[in-house]
């Protein structure tokens, strides 16, 4: 697979998931995830802000 140039390399495209395409899915790079400490199954907050969305580790508060 060829390499992406580096300025496109974090620009993704949103699909739509499951069989009635209510939802809708995003990947993210590999080297943003593993920096953060993320994991798999990961619980995220995401929130809307003006021009865009915020993506955020999900702190228990209990």
């Amino acid at each position: 697979m060829a390499q992406k140039k580096l300025a496109d390399k974090n620009v993704r495209k949103l699909m739509k998931t499951g069989r009635s395409g209510a939802s809708f899915g995003l990947t993210l790079p590999k080297e943003l995830v593993m920096s953060l400490g993320w994991r798999e199954k990961q619980r995220i907050i995401v929130k809307r802000i003006s021009g865009g969305l915020i993506i955020r580790d999900y702190k228990n508060r209990g």
